[in-house]
């Protein structure tokens, strides 16, 4: 049995999904969002999406818009993704930000929108190469939040097919991970620990951080929002980023100069002066 649906109920769930996280949901993606809620109507006895969406809006517990975020949003995401920034954060940022905050010791570093996890550990695992015996001098634990509960999950369990660790250092497998079983492997404490993850949206009117980030990473998750959603997210995390720090975007998405301070660096780098 196949539901369908109707204009007007792909535009109220649209809607909703736009002004509550951002996220801009294109004509095209009508079949997306059928494949991806289908199962989650016909379990739950809706005749409709229209009862569908009534019930999301609606339920005071807030499960049913976890389970409806968790299914439209893409989680993609691996070890070493785009790897160049990983190695510009290595070469310019942290020696930058060692000279930096050498009285202090204190890193503040955000992945927003961090998926399952690949994405902080791996720069968790980068800082600890970098310091070596200095590490535990230093507080430089890494905020990971994401929208979606069910990432979140995959990200604090800290468990992956060892296959998909085939493109790190041999250094890093030995040292990092541990062996689960013939086909898993996971994060070591040692650096599970030196991430913090948080359910957040980054729709919020409010930002409810006490300081303000050296670095942060928000990659490949504008590529869902509109112009103006971005604009207003980006001024955000300059607000939200200490003079001299960084942000991180992904390599498909740019700023615009003349609605940003942030000062192109690299590609899909940018500076707070």
């Amino acid at each position: 049995m196949m539901i369908d649906i109707s204009e007007k109920e792909f535009k109220r769930i649209a809607d909703y999904i736009k002004t509550n996280y951002g996220i801009n949901l294109k004509t095209e993606k009508k079949s997306l969002v059928v494949g991806r809620l289908q199962n989650v109507l016909i379990q739950n006895n809706f005749k409709s999406f229209a009862e569908y969406i009534d019930f999301v809006i609606s339920d005071k517990s807030g499960d049913a818009v976890v389970t409806f975020i968790n299914k439209l949003t893409t989680n993609h995401t691996f070890f070493m993704r785009e790897s160049q920034h990983f190695n510009y954060f290595r070469d310019r940022v942290l020696p930058y930000l060692e000279s930096m905050q050498k009285r202090q010791k204190d890193l503040r570093i955000w992945s927003a929108g961090c998926s399952t996890g690949e994405e902080p550990y791996t720069l968790a695992m980068i800082i600890s190469d970098y310091f070596g015996a200095e590490k535990m001098w230093w507080d430089s634990k890494i905020l990971a939040t994401d929208i979606s509960t069910k990432v979140l999950e995959t990200a604090i369990k800290g468990i992956y097919p060892s296959e998909n660790l085939d493109s790190l250092p041999i250094y890093w497998k030995t040292n990092y991970f541990q062996t689960v079983d013939t086909e898993n492997s996971m994060v070591a404490d040692k650096i599970k620990n030196e991430v913090i993850f948080r359910r957040f949206n980054l729709m919020n009117e409010i930002f409810p951080f006490k300081k303000k980030f050296h670095v942060i990473f928000c990659r490949n998750v504008m590529i869902y929002f509109d112009n103006e959603t971005k604009r207003n997210l980006i001024n955000k995390f300059y607000e939200f980023t200490e003079p001299g720090g960084y942000l991180f975007i992904g390599h498909s998405e740019s700023i615009n100069r003349d609605e940003s301070k942030y000062k192109y660096v690299n590609p899909a780098v940018y500076r707070k002066e």
